[in-house]
């Protein structure tokens, strides 16, 4: 059989543009080429509309978008927001003295200033703000003549000693201590919850500038270098660093920008074609950012990188269309002739490549947390740009502008140096894996590693893995708040809230209380607890008051009328502990950590506790407080976490047998997308990179993004054997046109996501790394994994009866010589010895 070395699909060579058929190529083809100055005309209009709507975008963060809303156990907590008293989104700030202790004038009129402060502040639900300064938070006392009450700050507080002295009685008795009051009395806490939306505009909380207005109007102005020292925690204020944190981020954008314009240019040395590539995948971010706020979307710390993604995989397709264009240049074709071929072989793969990116985005849409699904969309976008910019644009512009004549005459001197048979060279080396020996090395060298790393990912865990805020630096100032506070206080910030629900004025019920007070002795005993508030154990305090502080009656009595009068006292001086209509009752569990296990440790309590309890008259439900939000998030992401996988492998199953209509192709194109998915998590595991929010998506854009190789290196591979190529032939062939170029698509790809590496955003680093590590692999294991798994799938049936022929005929010749050999053993074998 007559085979060709000519590539296949290689068309002829074209000098004269007079002498192409304009009418030839699909449809698509002829609208774009045959149009050229309509299009870019109207991709021009494009890129200034969407340029000027992207000016306006802004970057933000939601509180609500950040928690799984269509979970049962959210819905819990959206149905009793409003009754309980701001337990999920919430800031704390510590006022410290740095010298003595809180009992001092000049510090407690600081304490009011900061107070004052806060509570003017825009966003903030001043009902339920709390502090020695609220006349809300109160004290009781028991007397012969009843219970007697009042602000703990008392109504004639002047700074004397006197006064001091009340204050401090009063912080005691109201059992202020390791709550608002450090347990040392060198701090104070102000509990300040926030509306979700500002309600004098109407618009939703802008987190950078609250964040920002906390370090102006509350830290640098009231912090005092050696006397009076600041800490902020909660939800808004990590967002707020977050943010803050992304305008650093986003200097590696530019960074990103010109390392790949660096590696593009050191494989074409074009200036022209470099720069277009570059101008094109810019292109699609524009158009990307001026879409988002057409829909209304704004930048937060999660879709930030989704513009680093876009123009890392523009940068990444535009390279492949770029060196199509320079090779038939290089052959003496006409650049308009050239873009034109350049357009048929590749946009299918192209268009099937951009398309297996956008269902690693858009299955991210199966996660039911808005933020992913707001970045699932905002990148699928990106990728539907990245189709008319990088498959179209880009090829349309080098028909203009075409490549560097000295380019183009190195990249075919270079191609004819690798086209020759000699072993040498990175395609010498990577054709070997075509035959036995290497194929079957590179098949058990990757399957141990599959086993291994599989094994290894059996310790990836579910969540958050450290104390603090995980999406922060260990060292940043905000987990260093978080130390403090954690250290000083024993109501820790992470709160995890049950929700007691009861008919309408049944919360002083008997049998209600004392299921209350059970579920808090239970949740006492579970690891990582530290203590427990609920409105039982704050009607016990007043019941053993009502008898002189007798330790025997710290208990829910059995005596209605008790703690129904209790019940009144709490509802008077305590509002967070239950609604005014006495039927929402928190039962609030203050955490060590919120760790993964510690979380699913409390929910599977309660779940235990609410399965043996609950009644018509008593439900308990989960969650709310941040570390309930939280542990209901870490149950969201376990189960979407295989699904996800699942869902992005048959989308790309799919792409795969529509693009190669061959199953053992499909085979050969994931199997390699497996093993770095197992060993992607394997390192998750060894980094101590639990499974979230922030880093549930990666696996599925590696998936996704990393189809790309195999889609690119073996369309042409099959198209050269589908011509009559051996495989060998064939894979050479497709490495020297697409498979040089899926090299440079990886090293791209790395280096334009390595740099969030030194985000000063811990998961962003994370998702850097991570992401670098699948882009790599993916890339080393197409280059070398297709050719050894096509050897075993892939060859035709000639290939394999000449090679067993010629395998046959070797044995057959080393069973002629055996004999010959015995003979001449035993000779030797009886010769004497000299």
């Amino acid at each position: 059989m007559a085979v060709s070395s000519k590539p296949a699909g290689a068309m002829p060579t074209i000098r004269d543009v007079n002498e192409f058929d304009k009418r030839s190529g699909n449809l698509l083809e002829r609208l774009v080429f045959n149009h050229r100055f309509l299009f870019l005309a109207v991709c021009a209009l494009l890129t200034l509309f969407f340029g000027y709507k992207a000016m306006s975008l802004t970057v933000n963060a939601s509180f609500d978008k950040m928690i799984p809303q269509s979970h049962a156990y959210i819905k819990n907590y959206v149905a009793n927001r409003d009754k309980l008293g701001g337990l999920g989104n919430v800031v704390r700030v510590v006022v410290e003295a740095k010298n003595g202790d809180i009992f001092q004038p000049e510090f407690l009129e600081t304490v009011k200033k900061v107070n004052d402060d806060l509570f003017l502040t825009p966003g903030v639900d001043r009902a339920w703000m709390k502090s020695i300064w609220m006349s809300g938070v109160r004290w009781v006392v028991a007397t012969e003549e009843g219970f007697r009450g009042g602000a703990v700050m008392p109504d004639d507080y002047n700074g004397s000693p006197v006064s001091m002295a009340k204050l401090r009685t009063n912080i005691d008795t109201a059992r202020l201590v390791g709550s608002l009051v450090s347990k040392d009395y060198k701090s104070v806490m102000i509990v300040v919850p926030l509306l979700e939306k500002d309600p004098s505009t109407g618009q939703a909380m802008d987190y950078g500038a609250f964040s920002r207005g906390l370090e102006k109007n509350i830290r640098d102005k009231h912090g005092v270098a050696g006397k009076v020292e600041i800490h902020i925690v909660g939800f808004a204020k990590m967002i707020g660093d977050l943010i803050d944190g992304m305008m650093q981020v986003l200097a590696y954008f530019g960074f990103a920008a010109v390392v790949a314009a660096g590696i593009i240019y050191a494989y074409t040395r074009c200036q022209r074609s470099t720069a277009l590539v570059l101008v094109c995948s810019f292109v699609a971010v524009i158009w990307l950012l001026g879409s988002l706020q057409l829909l209304g979307f704004y930048l937060d710390p999660y879709s930030v990188l989704v513009p680093f993604l876009v123009f890392a995989i523009g940068v990444s397709h535009a390279a492949q269309k770029m060196n199509g264009i320079m090779q038939d240049v290089g052959r003496g074709t006409h650049k308009y002739v050239a873009a034109r071929y350049t357009f048929r072989r590749l946009f299918l793969a192209g268009f099937t490549a951009l398309l297996a990116d956008a269902v690693g985005f858009a299955v991210l849409m199966v996660i039911d947390i808005p933020v992913i699904k707001d970045l699932a969309l905002a990148a699928s976008i990106g990728v539907a740009m990245l189709i008319v910019t990088n498959l179209l644009l880009l090829p349309v512009m080098l028909s203009f502008s075409g490549v560097s004549a000295k380019a183009a005459q190195r990249s075919l001197v270079k191609e004819a140096v690798e086209g020759s048979a000699g072993p040498g060279g990175m395609i010498g080396f990577l054709e070997r894996f075509t035959t036995r020996r290497w194929a079957w090395g590179a098949v058990l060298a990757s399957a141990i590693l599959l086993v291994g790393g599989f094994y290894v990912s059996l310790g990836l865990k579910i969540g958050d893995l450290d104390a603090g805020a995980p999406e922060l630096r260990a060292d940043s100032r905000y987990n260093k708040d978080v130390g403090y506070i954690n250290g000083h206080y024993g109501l820790s910030s992470d709160q995890f809230v049950v929700i007691a629900k009861v008919p309408e004025g049944m919360c002083s019920d008997m049998v209600a209380m004392k299921k209350m007070e059970n579920l808090s002795w239970k949740l006492r005993g579970v690891p990582g607890v530290q203590t427990v508030t609920s409105l039982s154990e704050s009607a016990a305090y007043f019941i053993a008051g009502m008898q002189e502080d007798n330790p025997k009656w710290m208990s829910v009595p059995s005596s209605p009328a008790m703690t129904e009068a209790a019940a009144q006292l709490i509802i008077t001086n305590i509002p967070e502990a239950v609604d005014t209509g006495c039927s929402t009752i928190p039962v609030s569990a203050y955490l060590a950590d919120h760790k993964a296990e510690t979380l699913k440790g409390l929910v599977a309590a309660v779940e235990e506790f609410a399965r043996e309890n609950d009644s018509k008259d008593i439900k308990f439900l989960l969650a709310a407080g941040p570390a309930g939000i939280e542990a209901v998030t870490n149950i969201v992401v376990h189960e979407a976490n295989r699904l996800m996988l699942l869902y992005v492998y048959a989308a790309v199953i799919v792409l795969c047998f529509v693009t190669f209509r061959s199953w053992r192709a499909v085979l050969v194109a994931v199997i390699p997308l497996v093993v770095t998915s197992v060993l992607c998590e394997a390192l998750m595991a060894v980094l101590g990179i639990g499974v979230k929010v922030a880093t549930l998506p990666v696996i599925a854009l590696g998936v996704g993004i990393g189809v790309d190789y195999a889609l690119y290196l073996l369309s042409v591979q099959l198209q050269n054997q589908r011509s009559g190529m051996p495989l060998r032939q064939a894979y050479r062939q497709a490495m020297q046109f697409t498979g040089k170029v899926v090299a440079l698509i990886g090293v791209t790809l790395a280096a334009g996501v390595i740099t969030w590496a030194w985000s000063p955003i811990k998961f962003q680093a994370d998702m850097g790394i991570l992401l670098t590590f699948m882009f790599v692999w993916n890339m080393v294991g197409a280059l070398i994994m297709i050719p050894a798994l096509s050897y075993f799938l892939l060859r035709s049936k000639e290939e394999k009866l000449a090679e067993n022929a010629s395998v046959h005929k070797a044995s057959i010749a080393e069973s002629a010589a055996s004999p010959l050999r015995t003979v001449a053993a035993r000779v030797e074998e009886y010769q004497p010895a000299k």
